[in-house]
């Protein structure tokens, strides 16, 4: 008899561990550090990293805003919607007269482990005036997070970087070739950690059987790419419906070629691709395809104030 209620009690202590490293895994939220805007921070170490850089008074002069324009004497964006491959592109050309109007920003203004938040909510709370999903960091252990200014990790994953320094310049970099520590002495004030490239030198850098960690298949997804100083554009697809199929890699590299970037970018896509401007969703978000929704991510790639 008591071989048996050992043998429960071990059965249940089991089963209570492998549902505490399950829920510890993907659902308990851990915040290590919390993110202030009414401050500046020059932290290059993650456990210190804690603040970025204040939002200062800017002239935004006559501000002309539709569902599908939006132009102040800073920042001039422009959506378009084309039709590619049987697939809905949604794209944000983006002017700007300062490189500093780019901007990252973490769900719940916290970098931790199961933060996220829609990236509607994560733009509306630094009043984004454009914001597609980022990289969501939080779905690796691994793998450079810098945010406007602010190394919060440093641990490499052998990835493919695009690095965004302050002075407005881009550049694509493998992770193994240089430390974040030393991105950030270089002038680098934003990371994104995903991947691939997707245009290098206005040419092309993947092919048609490349695919991120999983089968070449067509899916919504999402991209950043430069056309010239501070001449932007912010992609994103929708797919997994009979109205809209999605994209491979490789036609989304075209296609960001095709918009004149001469570097072009690959972030998280699936039921992540979302962009909002000027207060709304204006894609079709979707996981499934059967229930039209975003995705909690653990950050935005924005342009606002």
């Amino acid at each position: 008899m008591k071989s048996k209620i050992f043998r429960c009690i071990y059965i249940v202590g089991v089963l209570a561990y492998s549902i505490y490293v399950l829920l510890d895994t993907f659902v308990i939220t851990h915040v290590y550090s919390s993110v202030s805007s009414s401050s500046s921070s020059s932290s290059s170490s993650s456990t210190s990293a804690s603040t970025v850089s204040a939002t200062t008074a800017v002239s935004t002069g006559t501000v002309v805003s539709t569902s599908t324009y939006y132009k102040d004497y800073n920042i001039e964006i422009t959506i378009k919607e084309y039709t590619v491959d049987n697939t809905e592109v949604y794209v944000a050309d983006v002017q700007v007269n300062d490189s500093s109007y780019l901007k990252t920003a973490l769900a719940n203004n916290s970098y931790g482990k199961n933060v996220t938040a829609y990236t509607s909510t994560t733009a509306s709370s630094v009043s984004a005036l454009l914001a597609i999903n980022g990289d969501y960091y939080g779905a690796q252990e691994s793998g450079y997070v810098l945010k406007n200014g602010v190394i919060y990790r440093s641990t490499s994953d052998g990835g493919e970087d695009l690095v965004i320094y302050k002075d407005g310049s881009w550049k694509i970099i493998n992770e193994d070739d240089i430390s974040c520590e030393q991105l950030l002495e270089d002038g680098a004030y934003n990371i994104l950690s995903f991947g691939p490239a997707l245009v290098e030198n206005g040419s092309v850098s993947v092919t048609t059987s490349e695919e991120v960690g999983k089968a070449m298949e067509s899916n919504p997804r999402t991209a950043i790419g430069i056309i010239s100083e501070n001449h932007y554009v912010f992609v994103v697809s929708d797919g997994r419906t009979d109205e809209s199929e999605g994209l491979t890699l490789y036609e989304l590299a075209e296609f960001m070629k095709g918009l004149g970037c001469t570097t072009a970018y690959n972030l998280d896509g699936g039921g992540s691709s979302t962009m909002y401007f000027n207060g709304e969703v204006i894609n079709n978000p979707t996981t499934t395809g059967t229930t039209i929704a975003e995705r909690k991510v653990s950050d935005i790639v924005y342009v606002g104030y």
